[in-house]
């Protein structure tokens, strides 16, 4: 079976920011195949990145060594109904995943908003949802199948090597390639999702409330105005309902996107209409329905942009996010796509944001076409303020000197990192940016 080699081939990321020729490219379909190409790799000294499906902002891909896509390494191999473990080889899409589990009526407790990203991915760079006692998407993780720079796969279970699965949850790549994860899924279940509009600061007076008395909370404002659109789900043993097939398209294509498309190039070239512009937005945006919990976590993303997202204790996100407003109208740079808020518990995979504490995310965005680096830089200022960690797939500034502070296990992911990569096999200039050099 071929491993769909090729030469010279460019990689570029879903924003459009990151790209790269790497001297090999190529799609292994077995694990055999996978670890010859680690071999060669050596013989030729060459670095080597896995690419997911390319939503990551950050250059944790680009390399002009040898890039593995998993695409053809996406299959489903094991269900344990006893226990709920769940275990697939690590190229499988999200949406894929999810569709796998509802088949065996499972579900993955917590997910983010989106769901075109790879398992492996989506675990290296700690994605997550949001909920004050959900967990990431990593700490659902009870096993993997991974493969150092000596290509020779190793089982890890959480029963038998707890401190190597802590670094594997949430690595970067910067380990070794993750073969198979076996996941610890939970029971299917609905979701009642209520998505309205409320005044932002009656939202910010009563967020700790809303945060407990909601499962899953979040909420998102457009700089510029006064309202926030709010998005509150709970589990339900009620059945699906509330929206037809029309009405969904309608939400998550017209509203969701073509609208949000729109009012950014309104915007744009007329900055004084943003209010009455975003006026329209929560009209659009107030929703009562229920559905399968995954359909209600995700939805497409079809405007393109650049994202930096930052994890700070919980107990500051109030603040955090106050600060974050009052500067806006400082830039020169007009800021006009919406801020999300979500929350999130403590976890204990090494380079997990939310590693040791509770934690607010706030995320800034701006379309793809322009550049970030003022408005972005700013708002991370205020996030060095509260021991912020920037999310591992999403633009920021940090380095390994001003990251390990904020990390309680740095050294030992580090101690595990010269162990299974002693060389700097699976490296680049961002894993050595942030993690400092493999040797």
């Amino acid at each position: 079976m071929s491993t769909g080699k090729s030469i010279g081939k460019t990689w570029s990321n879903w924003a459009g920011n990151q790209s790269c020729v790497p001297a090999i490219s190529a799609a292994p379909a077995t694990e055999d195949q996978i670890t010859e190409l680690i071999d060669l790799a050596n013989s030729r000294n060459l670095t080597l990145r896995v690419a997911g499906a390319g939503h990551s902002f950050t250059g944790a891909v680009p390399t002009d060594g040898m890039l593995l896509t998993l695409d053809r390494f996406n299959r489903p191999l094991d269900h344990d109904p006893e226990t709920g473990r769940v275990t697939v080889q690590a190229g499988m899409r999200l949406h894929e995943l999810n569709d796998h589990l509802a088949s065996l009526g499972l579900a993955l407790p917590n997910l983010g908003d989106i769901a075109y990203q790879s398992v492996a991915g989506a675990l290296a760079t700690a994605t997550h949802g949001t909920g004050r006692t959900k967990q990431n998407l990593s700490a659902a993780v009870v096993g993997m199948r991974f493969i150092g720079a000596d290509a020779e796969p190793i089982d890890v279970t959480i029963e038998e090597q707890p401190d190597l699965l802590r670094a594997l949850r949430v690595s970067i790549g910067a380990l070794g390639l993750i073969s198979t994860v076996t996941l610890q899924c939970v029971p299917a279940f609905n979701l009642h999702a209520v998505e309205a509009s409320a005044p932002l600061d009656e939202v910010l007076e009563n967020l700790d409330s809303l945060t407990q008395e909601n499962e899953f909370f979040e909420f998102y404002w457009v700089p510029g105005t006064r309202t926030a659109l709010t998005k509150a789900n709970n589990t339900t043993e009620a059945p699906a309902g509330g929206r037809t097939r029309w009405e969904r398209f309608r939400d998550e294509e017209l509203s969701d996107n073509l609208a949000l498309g729109v009012f950014q190039r309104v915007v744009a070239r007329r900055p004084d209409l943003i209010r009455a512009a975003a006026k329209r937005l929560p009209d659009t945006a107030n929703r009562d329905y229920i559905d399968r919990s995954d359909l209600v976590f995700t939805s497409p993303r079809r405007v393109r942009f650049r994202e930096m997202e930052y994890a700070i204790p919980l107990e500051h996100l109030t603040d955090a996010f106050s600060e974050v407003r009052a500067l806006i109208p400082t830039l020169d740079q007009r800021v006009t796509f919406p801020i999300e808020v979500r929350t999130c518990a403590a976890d204990d995979a090494y380079l997990s944001t939310a590693n040791g504490r509770p934690t607010g995310y706030i995320a800034v965005h701006l379309l793809n076409t322009i550049d970030p680096t003022t408005y972005f830089q700013a708002v991370e200022s205020i996030m060095n303020q509260f021991g912020g960690r920037p999310h591992w797939g999403k633009m920021h500034y940090q380095d390994a000197t001003s990251l390990a502070e904020r990390y309680p296990d740095w050294e030992r992911f580090a101690t595990l990192r010269r162990e299974h990569d002693p060389e700097g096999l699976f490296t680049n200039p961002y894993i050595e940016r942030v993690l400092g050099p493999a040797k």
